[in-house]
């Protein structure tokens, strides 16, 4: 376990701490925080590592974070994080800010083909062949004081990631880190894209079997529950679960007792805001004919098994020549995407979400595939 952790616990310290950080090659981050019934993630404790020292934030402390911003948003400085989607949402909701470059030792593990979204005990262990304990994994990080055992684990977590970056960084070659920051980069601009409330609908697994009218109803639930979950900052799912969201639209009820005999509607949801949701579906469901959403694309048929197995195998040979693990090479969401371009007879054009290295790498070869596939 770690001997060396300091604290920070106010503005200044925080601030001398950042320059001191900017003038190294890399920091290592991790954030510990609470999210069970909240739309945005609540900080708990911050954890930067200098390679030697485990630095813990109290975040309850602390009011100015611009060194900190700033700090991530040196260019010159390396972050290095462990699967940080959900770190990510903590800093951009504390400093407004994000890593950049972003240095995700997961995903560095894949490029090296030690394993596809390997959790971080497991990383270690391969790594450096120490087994971490998880006793603290899903404690109260807002309680104060933390526990020993609470201050020994989050110190430990930037320890042990500082001596995998050096590990893994030291054998992937150029190419390969080039690959990893453009996706680092890119899993930052997704966080940054403004989420439309109203395109929500779009994400619905059963959207595709609803009428234009039922899709203008559903499109103005979806965004309902959005706004409400943020401005209350719930959980999506406390406003109105999502099974119900598609049988809403779909049989519009226009009463509380219709409304409560929907699928997986919880008491609490009408009593609370069940006038509410019954307004946002009378309203919604007189939309003009010309405002009616376009109807959603059906789910591919069974018949394209045959050509995804055909796309992946242009990854799987890809991810073999390269000595990656194949799941960081194509998305499965991505080729069902290139074949909604064209299917069943072409022609096929790429998708928007295929970009960056792995378009220039194989959309030529995806391409031809389905080509030779059509002639």
């Amino acid at each position: 376990m770690p001997d060396d952790i300091q604290w920070i616990r106010d503005n200044e310290s925080l601030a001398r701490h950042c320059t001191t950080w900017r003038q190294l090659p890399f920091v290592v981050l991790d954030t510990e925080f609470m999210r069970t019934e909240t739309f945005y993630p609540i900080a708990g404790l911050i954890q930067v590592g200098d390679g030697a020292t485990a630095f813990l934030v109290d975040p309850l402390l602390i009011s100015d974070w611009r060194p900190f911003a700033a700090l991530l948003e040196d260019t010159a400085v390396v972050k290095v994080l462990h699967a940080c989607s959900e770190d990510l949402e903590v800093f951009l909701r504390l400093t407004g800010s994000l890593p950049a470059p972003l240095f995700d030792t997961q995903l560095a593990a894949g490029y090296l083909n030690l394993g596809f979204s390997m959790g971080y005990s497991r990383l270690v262990l391969a790594v450096l062949q120490i087994d971490l304990p998880k006793d603290a994994t899903r404690s109260d990080w807002l309680q104060r004081p933390l526990s020993e055992i609470q201050v020994q684990y989050a110190a430990a977590d930037v320890i042990h990631l500082a001596a995998v970056y050096r590990q893994l960084a030291a054998q992937l070659d150029a190419r390969k880190l080039a690959w990893l920051l453009e996706d680092g980069a890119e899993q930052v601009a997704n966080l940054r894209r403004e989420v439309d409330p109203e395109q929500l609908y779009r994400e619905s697994k059963l959207g595709w079997k609803l009428s234009r009218q039922q899709l203008a109803v559903l499109r103005a639930l979806y965004a309902w529950r959005e706004r409400q979950a943020r401005e209350r900052d719930q959980a999506r799912n406390r406003v109105i679960r999502e099974h119900s969201l598609w049988p809403l639209a779909r049989t519009q009820p226009d009463n509380l007792a219709d409304l409560a005999k929907i699928e997986d509607m919880h008491p609490r949801t009408v009593r609370q805001d069940g006038e509410s949701i019954l307004q946002v579906i009378r309203t919604s469901a007189q939309t003009p004919v010309a405002d009616w959403p376009e109807a959603l694309a059906e789910p591919l048929p069974v018949d394209a098994a045959k050509l995804l197995k055909k796309l992946r195998a242009v990854g799987q040979a890809e991810a073999e020549k390269q000595g990656m693990v194949v799941e960081l090479m194509l998305r499965k969401k991505h080729l069902e995407q290139l074949l909604k371009t064209g299917y069943p007879d072409g022609p096929y054009s790429l998708p928007e979400g295929l970009r960056g290295w792995r378009r220039e790498l194989m959309g030529a070869a995806l391409l031809a595939a389905l080509a030779g596939d059509a002639a």
